[in-house]
């Protein structure tokens, strides 16, 4: 399997050149699940397993599940913050950087699991009661220098679970772990 096929196992986001209510309801379910699903795929592994790379050079599957809480944390507030104010500039944040840091490289999983539980229980009630309005508001994103609107944002997130939940059920796979 070639290197870019590890790092990017369902290929990178592609928008879809129109967001419809059923795409905009398939995201919003894919980000519904997605805790249930990571915590399903990881489950039964062992801390040797946890702390296996997902690609050389990648994080291991225990970085990548605190890198999902520590992500979706601030794009629930990112939401809130475009929900709340006009074009607000959101904090960027380093994600290598957090995913060095000992809660990230050495914790147990389970409390970024059950922050996931939380945080997408949240966050799915909220985009479900989004109107057409809402999904129109935006936030700027200063690396970018751009502004992101929340539909579009839905479809990244959505993508995200999927990317990085890919990641685990690619290297366990290749593993040969059941």
């Amino acid at each position: 399997m070639t290197l870019e096929k590890l790092k990017y196992p369902i290929g990178h986001f592609l928008q879809p050149e129109e967001i419809t209510s059923l795409i905009l309801s398939n995201w919003i379910e894919d980000i519904a699940r997605f805790p249930e699903n990571l915590s399903n795929e990881v489950a039964h592994l062992s801390a040797e397993q946890l702390d296996t790379p997902y690609r050389p050079d990648g994080w291991t599957i225990r970085q990548v599940v605190h890198h999902c809480a520590d992500s979706h944390m601030n794009s629930l507030t990112r939401f809130k913050l475009a929900l709340t104010e006009d074009s607000p500039f959101i904090k960027p944040y380093h994600e290598e950087r957090w995913a060095e840091l000992e809660d990230s490289k050495n914790f147990p999983i389970q409390s970024s699991l059950q922050m996931l539980i939380g945080i997408h229980a949240r966050w799915t009630a909220l985009l479900k009661e989004l109107s057409v309005t809402d999904l129109k508001r935006d936030f700027v994103h200063p690396e970018h220098g751009k502004s992101f609107l929340l539909d579009e944002n839905i479809g990244v997130y959505a993508w995200h679970c999927n990317h990085h939940l890919a990641h685990i059920t690619t290297l366990k796979k290749v593993k040969n772990w059941k």
